[in-house]
């Protein structure tokens, strides 16, 4: 049995309950799997990338009619960082719903509304509007150049830029490193594992150091981030609490002698050459 995420933050706990620790985050319109019935106001559920963790029963839709029909037809993501569903195609309109960046949406088509702004369905079935410059249909690999791909991944997770470190956060309200890094891969249409290390079964392989480019993974003990080239890199860091940009080059001014000298790995989704 599947369902889909209708808040625009889903919180996914250890335990079922509010107090035990945030290990992941659902965005809105994410389908996930129910793995475990009901346990008072909760269900274990499953991520497309293999994320486990129990969830709200009030935040998910169970219709599985309504679950099929999404899955084909949600094919549209939100990648501004914060974006209104409005109940018309203007500013001063009342709101339906506020969505992050990564939410999944379905775009109506609607030839009779101003290009600026696109009438979308949302999981619950209601029809909104919001900016066309904020969405965009989901991005996959397949035809793009390696060399784009890399730029792209790196100005997606820069989008993050200061946003505040949060443990298990994955949304511009929030986020931790691995949720940093697999956010702005899921962005350009690559399901990475949502964590701090290489996992077989996913697409990101260990790589030589000395084969880095920008784009690549750099693993540390509990924590990882994205090089973005001359040797600096993009992280969501708890000592740093916050998004920001660090340097493995002892002479930069901005370098964190306790990262750059305890490297574990290099992950790459390109074979080294």
């Amino acid at each position: 049995m599947k369902a889909i995420i209708k808040s625009k933050v889903a919180n996914l706990h250890a335990e079922p309950n509010s107090k035990s620790e945030l290990i992941d985050e659902g965005l809105y319109g994410m389908v996930v799997e129910i793995v475990k019935q009901r346990e008072n106001d909760w269900v274990y559920v499953k991520t497309p990338y293999q994320y486990e963790g129990f969830c709200r029963i009030e935040d998910l839709i169970f219709d599985p009619q309504k679950v099929d029909t999404w899955q084909k037809e949600a094919a549209s993501i939100i990648y501004q960082g914060f974006a209104d569903i409005l109940l018309k195609p203007k500013i001063q309109s009342s709101k339906l719903a506020t969505l992050v960046r990564g939410s999944i949406i379905k775009v109506l088509p609607n030839e009779e509304i101003n290009k600026e702004w696109s009438m979308i369905q949302l999981a619950t079935g209601e029809v909104g509007y919001t900016r066309s410059q904020w969405i965009g249909e989901k991005l996959e690999l397949n035809g793009v150049l390696e060399e784009d791909f890399r730029n792209r991944v790196v100005q997606t997770a820069l989008s993050y830029l200061t946003t505040p470190y949060r443990w298990g956060g994955k949304s511009p309200l929030g986020i931790d490193c691995s949720g940093l890094c697999s956010m702005a891969y899921m962005l350009n249409g690559v399901v990475i594992y949502r964590d701090a290390k290489i996992v077989d079964r996913f697409p990101i392989k260990e790589i030589n150091i000395e084969h880095i480019q920008k784009g690549d993974l750099l693993y540390f003990p509990g924590h990882i981030a994205m090089y973005m080239g001359d040797d600096l890199y993009v992280h969501s860091s708890l000592g740093g609490n916050e998004v920001s940009i660090n340097s493995l080059n002892k002479n930069h001014i901005n370098y964190r002698e306790d990262l750059a000298t305890t490297i574990t790995a290099v992950g790459s989704l390109f074979p080294a050459k």
